[in-house]
């Protein structure tokens, strides 16, 4: 398949421009604003040939949207997990009676998720996951700790790797539950103040946390291979709006450099040229990756290597991008904002926040270790690193 922007798609981008420049106004709450683009139709774009989504949208046309919503400086998304993670992964392997419960919700934009899978023993080493599971009947009963988990501070539902079989390693025994979070003193959720002074992770804290036998995903001990099959998706259209993001941080960093005069050093001016030429490289392997997927996602998730190779790609552009964006702004860079004070929390700038916050890039979603791992031992058919 050739991917490409024909004129009925470059029509489509204008709908959408139009409609962002139409209700981008002030900065609305969260919740509502996800809303207000479910009653649009904006979310779970090229899922009504499923039934279950709020408009039919071709795979360019749920780029173009991407892209455009990026590129806007719209608020950033509440639901993406929701959307982009758990609602393919239910398309794939869900029952009808879930993707029936839980697809419209996301689409209307009225529950939020998130991501139960790392643990603090087991943070890359997915496999490792030691939250347990126990049948109780009709439920089951969760207890377990879940780290760095996104906006679970927010969420309604969570959907949560953990070992339903007792005494099972590794891959084994592992099932895929979607778990409520109003469960007052059953789920504590506390969040993690980064250097950054936001909290955007959590602590998941689960104390006999119910969760119903009918939702489990894809059956009870298939849960490595439904955990893997989210993973596939992970790094999907999202990744081409992510690059219109890096491509605004990579301007104003441009703009810095200009100017402080940091840019008249050639040195500097090769950095900068080489991170441009960097980031187009990036968005057209990720356009010719799109193009070879089938109408339902990539044909054999990871399987290829694609979504490590980008990982590893972008999580280092990223951080130099960070680093450049201080070298280029001088001694001025250690001065905050505003005038700090030790009784209020610390402030910072876009670039100061970009650089900060870049330096877990090669951390999250996959440490760089284990993206090399996967590409050495599924890829290259390299020897398998040992486990403990």
């Amino acid at each position: 398949m050739e991917f490409g922007f024909g004129a009925e798609d470059e029509a489509f981008r204008s709908e959408v421009r139009a409609w962002l420049r139409t209700h981008l106004a002030g900065d609305p709450p969260r919740r509502e604003w996800e809303r207000e683009l479910g009653r649009a139709g904006w979310i779970g774009l090229g899922w009504s040939a499923d039934g279950y989504g709020n408009r039919t949208a071709s795979l360019v046309r749920q780029v173009v949207w991407a892209e455009e919503y990026a590129r806007s400086g719209a608020p950033a998304r509440s639901g993406h997990i929701g959307e982009n993670l758990l609602a393919p992964t239910l398309l794939a392997h869900g029952s009808e009676e879930q993707k029936s419960r839980f697809l419209p919700p996301i689409a209307r934009g009225e529950e939020l998720w998130c991501q139960g899978y790392s643990e603090p023993g087991a943070g890359s080493d997915l496999a490792g996951v030691r939250t347990a599971a126990v049948r109780d009947g009709t439920s089951y009963r969760v207890t377990g700790q879940k780290i760095w988990t996104s906006l679970a501070h927010e969420a309604d539902w969570c959907f949560v790797l953990a070992r339903t079989e007792p005494g099972s390693r590794r891959h084994h025994g592992l099932s895929f539950l979607l778990v409520p979070m109003d469960q007052p003193g059953r789920i504590d959720v506390r969040p993690i103040r980064q250097m950054t002074g936001t909290s955007e992770f959590n602590e998941v804290f689960f104390d006999g946390a119910h969760a119903r036998v009918e939702h489990v995903v894809g059956g009870e001990g298939q849960g490595w291979r439904v955990a893997m099959g989210l993973l596939g998706f992970e790094r999907g259209v999202s990744t081409l709006a992510q690059q219109v993001g890096f491509a605004r941080e990579l301007g104003r960093v441009l703009e810095t450099a200009v100017a402080t005069g940091a840019a008249d050093d050639p040195v500097v001016r090769d950095r900068l040229v080489r991170q441009w030429a960097e980031l187009r490289t990036m968005r057209w392997n990720a356009l010719r990756t799109l193009g070879s997927w089938g109408s339902s996602g990539p044909e054999a998730p990871g399987d290829s290597g694609a979504p490590s190779v980008a990982k590893l790609l972008w999580g280092r552009w990223h951080q130099r991008l960070g680093e450049l964006a201080m070298q280029v702004r001088g001694a001025q860079a250690t001065v905050g904002p505003v005038d700090w004070a030790p009784s209020a929390p610390y402030e910072l700038d876009a670039l100061q926040h970009l650089f900060l916050f870049s330096r877990a890039d090669t951390i999250y979603g996959g440490s760089d270790e284990i993206q090399r791992t996967i590409i050495a031992e599924r890829v290259l058919g390299l020897p398998r690193e040992p486990k403990g």
